[in-house]
């Protein structure tokens, strides 16, 4: 990562506003607010699906569920418009929470809206920043969270979860998840949604 001082008071910021997650995940180092994991595992995968990431598209990724906690999915209608009005407020929200503090810890303006469009998923599949953005939480998903979510959840509903996911990604994040070693029944439902 860079030694660009504004680059780390920002992830210091950043990961200082994980951290005050609630929620706890236990790791092989020990408990961890499950929001900093995850900036965490987005960071890790980033490294992977764009070794040469800008500043912003690294902050961005780190800033990807800002304070997700704070807005419950079960604040909003449990049905399909509901699902989308919360990922929209989430990432309008996280957007400016982040901008806030890239733009406290010395970026210019540019760089501040650059990392605003990324969490917002602006201009995907025609931006290559938004698009490593995607490729990366689809590919945390797949590695870190598939196999809970599918313990809740039918085999058809799954299916079609993962072709859409499978539908954001570029070649590249393609690739990486089909590297992915999966647990039996995840490999077959993956398997499902590619072929139908």
């Amino acid at each position: 990562m860079p030694e660009h001082s504004h680059f780390q008071h920002a992830l210091e910021a950043l990961d200082a506003a994980h951290a005050e997650d609630p929620r706890r995940e236990v790791t092989d180092t020990g408990e961890v607010a499950a929001e900093l994991l995850y900036a965490q595992r987005m960071s890790e995968w980033l490294a992977r699906v764009a070794p040469h990431a800008s500043e912003p598209l690294q902050l961005a990724v780190r800033a990807q569920h800002l304070r997700r906690w704070e807005v419950p999915r079960g604040d909003y209608p449990q049905d399909r418009p509901g699902y989308l009005a919360w990922r929209r407020d989430l990432g309008r929200r996280q957007a400016a929470l982040a901008e806030t503090i890239v733009r406290e810890a010395g970026y210019d303006a540019a760089a501040v809206q650059h990392v605003g469009a990324l969490i917002r998923k602006e201009n995907l599949k025609r931006d290559a920043d938004t698009q490593a953005l995607e490729d990366t939480a689809c590919l945390v998903f797949m590695a870190h969270y598939f196999s809970d979510f599918a313990r809740e959840h039918d085999d058809d509903k799954l299916v079609r979860i993962v072709a859409k996911t499978w539908r954001k990604m570029s070649p590249r994040g393609h690739e990486l998840a089909s590297a992915l070693t999966l647990p039996e029944r995840e490999r077959e439902l993956v398997a499902r949604a590619l072929s139908a």
